[in-house]
């Protein structure tokens, strides 16, 4: 496979202490904030355009399909960009080709369905760009025996953008009163038409306002003075365990697919709270009410992050991801068999538990890799592209069995996950894992 974000490990002044990385910690956490905010209002747009559009469960997952597949698609040149033009550039581009995303939703307001998962695309596009650059970068400030905690750290500030974007999107986007299907063909063409076009205009004043805010957070990146960061010459870096291909590497391998499933599963939990919450045997919320709700998932996942920030500096990272995982797997089937309030309180608890996933995945998959780091990260990006299929066959599980028991699909999804953290619960002792 082609080389990613670098084709060895990175090197610049990650051999300082965490303390003297501290401001460009700061201002690579702004960029996770940013991209929290930006993945969680597809939260609040899906139930939104599937009431007026009158979709089915399968047609609303097209949003996530469309935003989560770019990460297959664009991780591999936004790697080879990166090389190119260096970290902190391709963050800016990254962060201007968004804004151009954002942008797009005030024509497709005026459109129709298709142009707004163009919108989302090219949104993808720039956040996947922005990714390939970030991560690697936060894992190469500091020391190699923190990049777990460190990573967490900065993730919390993603969830922290994450939890807050429900609750914005529902008081700005989810103003009108939701209809059904049945009074939507009730009415006549112009009454449709005249109700489509109010309830899709209600996404320009927001996704404008972002568009403006990451043109000028991609001047001031640009601006800023942050530590070089290079690719450092494969033969006098480690030798990733004498093996000669990046996909040798078991480890890294599984990785990828914990990182296709936990990223699917969360996402797929996510993109339904809003439609769980609003069934009457669990809540029967309006999708204004509900979107407050879904900042308390995000907002688990910050809390926790926080808190596994601090825990990991002590546990093994795997034992720490298969706890979260077990946890998920019980508070989901609790979901599935229960109603009313356990349930809704049962599903929104998972937030908690996806807390410290992605970043300890994405750390102890990329570990002892030394010349392969580049490529292992690229590879986990595109994994991410789990967020666009496992929420489209959730969709089609809820059209067919209804939803409630299509939450059985993430349950399953946080086993592998389960799998992952016990077979490397002790990864971080060895100095370079060979199975």
């Amino acid at each position: 496979m082609q080389t990613l974000s670098t084709s060895a490990p990175l090197t610049s002044d990650s051999t300082r202490d965490d303390a003297s990385n501290f401001a460009p910690l700061v201002i690579i956490t702004i960029l996770f904030f940013t991209w929290g905010v930006l993945t969680s209002l597809n939260d609040v747009l899906i139930p939104h355009l599937k009431s007026i559009y009158t979709l089915n469960y399968t047609q609303a997952m097209l949003v996530q399909f469309c935003f989560f597949g770019v990460y297959f698609i664009v991780s591999v040149p936004a790697g080879m960009l990166i090389k190119q033009i260096g970290y902190q550039k391709g963050a800016v581009t990254g962060l201007m080709i968004a804004a151009g995303g954002c942008a797009l939703f005030y024509p497709a307001s005026q459109s129709g369905y298709i142009l707004f998962l163009i919108a989302l695309f090219i949104l993808a596009a720039g956040l996947t760009i922005l990714q390939v650059a970030a991560n690697p970068y936060v894992t190469a400030l500091g020391k190699a025996a923190t990049a777990s905690s460190r990573l967490t750290l900065t993730q919390a500030f993603n969830a922290l953008g994450a939890a807050i974007g429900p609750t914005i999107g529902g008081i700005l986007i989810l103003t009108g009163v939701a209809i059904s299907a049945t009074q939507l063909n009730a009415m006549s063409e112009i009454q449709r038409a005249a109700y489509r076009a109010t309830e899709a205009a209600t996404v320009q004043g927001p996704y404008l306002g972002l568009a403006a805010a990451l043109f000028i957070m991609a001047i001031l990146f640009a601006m800023a003075r942050l530590p070089k960061i290079d690719h450092a010459d494969s033969e006098v870096q480690s030798d990733a365990g004498g093996k000669s291909s990046v996909l040798s590497h078991r480890h890294l391998v599984l990785g990828a697919i914990s990182v296709f499933v936990y990223v699917g599963a969360e996402v797929s939990v996510g993109s339904f709270l809003i439609n769980f919450m609003g069934d009457g045997n669990i809540a029967g919320l309006t999708p204004s009410a509900a979107a407050h709700y879904v900042s308390y998932f995000w907002g688990g996942a910050m809390v926790g992050r926080f808190i596994g920030f601090a825990v990991m500096r002590y546990v093994s990272p795997g034992k720490t991801l298969a706890f979260n995982a077990l946890c998920s797997i019980a508070l989901i089937l609790t979901a599935i068999f229960s109603h009313g309030a356990i349930a809704m309180w049962a599903i929104l608890a998972v937030g908690l538990c996806n807390s410290v996933m992605f970043p300890t995945i994405f750390s102890m998959a990329i570990h002892g890799l030394g010349k392969f780091t580049g490529q292992a990260s690229g590879i986990l990006c595109m994994a991410i592209v789990g967020g666009a299929l496992i929420p489209i066959a959730q969709g089609v599980l809820a059209d067919r069995i209804g939803l409630q028991r299509s939450f059985f699909l993430p349950a399953a999804c946080y086993v592998f996950i389960l799998f992952f953290g016990l077979k490397y619960a002790g990864l971080h002792l060895e100095e370079a894992p060979n199975s």
